[in-house]
């Protein structure tokens, strides 16, 4: 497939039309159209000189996500709550970029993360902090990742799976923590590190996929809950789950397609979260990784759709290695914007995307070959074959508890 860059004279034409009335949204929006239109043409002149552009600053972002492992600036502080989030963040973007870290730094996350399990299962934002389904997947994440036996071993299953017992509700749903609110990206953390810890029972998510496509919204995304707007992160999790559960057919998988191709703004060529919002290169992957999924269950009555990708995957490309890239290390949510960890992590999982479709062709990478990053799998965001050496180490060493309610 030619890695062809596209005409940026021609997409200007397909600009946001306000219709002659202007609001806060639509000044927005145009102010974010000018501004990567802007980025695009200044890229057009700089391509002619260098054909092997646009260029993944792959050694720039590594050396920046090393330098956030060892220490952090103060204005991080904000997120003390959030270190197993933040650890998962930054070696997943190592892993994406093919540089993990030395094996003795990895042996001191695993330890770190033991510090932030607790008693009654699961695991809190740091060290002595109440458990959190949030992150409790992101410390299994970044335990999958290390994949070393002392990573496994450092889970304890059976707590565990006590923990998720006390989130469950019986309409299926789940809370994220203790007396917190269901919403479902409880359900897609519960079932993710269930299905990778092999601690999933069919008892565990007993009316959990009906309690899913009761958040399926007219637009045809999901919401975070029934009743609400259809959401990118809240879409994912919601058709992620249900694949998890082999369940998919009982939601509208059409309209959640049409949907979800309508989030792909035409100037910019990423993503946006909702209707009427704008461009946000998370949503790389919160929209992206949708597209792999819903084709791997379109496929299950016509095989030939496992190898066809329902987005644009250049246009993504495009906007994620020319407008979103920080100069001195890191992604960015959109021009004019500050680099960070979160959207490095999930600009790069979207690249990812991008760039391996439904994983059963050739990549397709925009620019030089050394673009390519590494393949995620869609459901859980870390390798195929992590995910893989996770799931048969646990199957082999089975809790040492039986499923308790």
């Amino acid at each position: 497939m030619e890695n062809q860059i596209r005409c940026f004279e021609d997409i200007f034409s397909e600009a946001f039309n306000n219709e002659k009335v202007v609001t806060d949204t639509s000044s927005d929006q145009v102010d974010v159209e000018t501004s990567v239109f802007n980025i695009y043409k200044q890229f057009e002149k700089n391509a002619s000189m260098d054909p092997d552009l646009p260029k993944l600053s792959r050694h720039t972002h590594s050396k920046i996500l090393k330098n956030w492992l060892k220490g952090l600036h103060k204005s991080y502080e904000c997120l003390d709550a959030s270190r197993t989030w933040l650890v998962y963040w930054i070696l997943h973007s190592l892993w994406l970029l093919n540089d993990l870290p030395d094996a003795e730094t990895l042996s001191h996350i695993v330890q770190f993360l033991s510090h932030c399990q607790n008693e009654e299962g699961g695991y809190g934002g740091g060290p002595g902090q109440y458990s959190h389904l949030g992150t409790t997947y992101a410390a299994i994440n970044a335990l999958s990742i290390i994949g070393t036996d002392a990573a496994y071993d450092s889970i304890d299953r059976s707590s565990l799976q006590k923990f998720l017992w006390t989130l469950r509700d019986v309409d299926g749903s789940f809370a994220l923590h203790k007396g917190g609110e269901q919403d479902i990206r409880g359900v897609y953390c519960a079932l993710s590190v269930a299905k990778i810890t092999n601690t999933y029972t069919d008892a565990l998510f007993d009316k959990t996929a009906e309690w899913l496509v009761s958040c399926q919204t007219y637009e045809g995304g999901f919401a975070g809950c029934p009743g609400m707007e259809a959401h990118g992160g809240y879409a994912f999790c919601g058709i992620a789950s249900l694949a998890l559960l082999n369940k998919s057919h009982l939601c509208d998988v059409d309209a959640l397609l049409r949907w979800c191709v309508n989030r792909q703004m035409r100037v910019e060529g990423g993503f946006q979260g909702r209707t009427n919002k704008l461009v946000d290169g998370c949503y790389s992957f919160w929209q992206g990784a949708a597209f792999p999924i819903i084709s791997a269950i379109l496929s299950q009555d016509n095989k030939e759709m496992i190898e066809t990708v329902f987005f644009n995957q250049g246009a993504l490309q495009e906007y994620l290695l020319i407008c979103c890239q920080a100069r001195d290390g890191g992604l960015i949510d959109k021009p004019g914007k500050l680099r960070d960890i979160y959207h490095t992590c999930y600009a790069l999982s979207g690249l990812s995307v991008a760039q391996h479709g439904t994983g059963a062709g050739d990549p397709y990478v925009v620019g030089s070959p050394r673009n390519e990053v590494n393949r995620v799998h869609p459901l859980h965001n870390v390798a195929p074959h992590l995910v893989y050496n996770a799931v048969h180490y646990f199957i082999r060493h089975p809790p040492p508890v039986k499923d308790k309610n």
